[in-house]
């Protein structure tokens, strides 16, 4: 008797919508306090999921989503770093 494996479900912090762990790319903040995207999804540290789209982020950055997730301030500047980060993804697929 074979079981069906559950797929793991995450919520995107801009559109607020639960999307498979597969399609979503993860924000992640390091021990070491740093702020990445992970596209493996198997980093060490707490993360925060985002649609593979930059009107997402757009929406995350304005909800404070991806603060709130983290749970710290994120600076201007890895925001704009994301953003590039995301857009040559966006280009590849």
């Amino acid at each position: 008797m074979k079981t069906k494996n559950k797929i793991p479900m995450r919520q995107c912090t801009g559109c607020r919508e639960m999307k498979s762990k597969k399609e979503m790319i993860r924000v992640l903040k390091t021990p070491e306090d740093e702020i990445v995207l992970d596209t493996t999804g198997r980093k060490n540290g707490r993360g925060a999921y985002v649609c593979p789209s930059i009107e997402c982020l757009d929406k995350a950055i304005r909800n404070h989503g991806i603060e709130r997730s983290l749970k710290t301030s994120v600076p201007e500047e890895v925001y704009e770093d994301l953003k590039k980060e995301l857009s040559k993804i966006e280009k590849q697929q």
